[in-house]
């Protein structure tokens, strides 16, 4: 992930959830807030209710790398917080990135196609 930082600590995940928007799919829950730099920060979270360690581990290695593909695409500025469901515990990679691209397309942080 070039362009983009990890969200690590508790107040900043926090923020993301009392402040940001919210929207959901069957696999996947993303909230976003605008942060005021010129750079995203990114952060994922796998619950226990999702699986074992080795699970989550995957789920999370999916997602980061779904992102890291896809980021040259995703409008710059914001915080960006992804959560798995119970769901994405057998999920592909291509049904993980096709998840995260619908809810970035949702939120409107894809950038457009056209270059003028």
């Amino acid at each position: 992930m070039i362009f983009t930082q990890s969200l690590k600590k508790n107040y900043q995940f926090r923020f993301v959830y009392n402040r940001g928007r919210s929207i959901a799919n069957r696999l996947l829950v993303m909230y976003c807030i605008k942060n005021g730099t010129e750079g995203n920060r990114f952060g994922i979270s796998v619950s226990k209710k999702v699986g074992n360690s080795v699970v989550r581990s995957r789920i999370t290695r999916l997602l980061r790398e779904s992102y890291r593909l896809n980021e040259n695409c995703i409008l710059n500025g914001y915080d960006i917080v992804v959560i798995a469901r119970a769901s994405a515990k057998g999920a592909s990679y291509k049904e993980v990135e096709s998840a995260l691209l619908h809810l970035i397309k949702k939120q409107k942080l894809l950038k457009s196609e056209k270059k003028d």
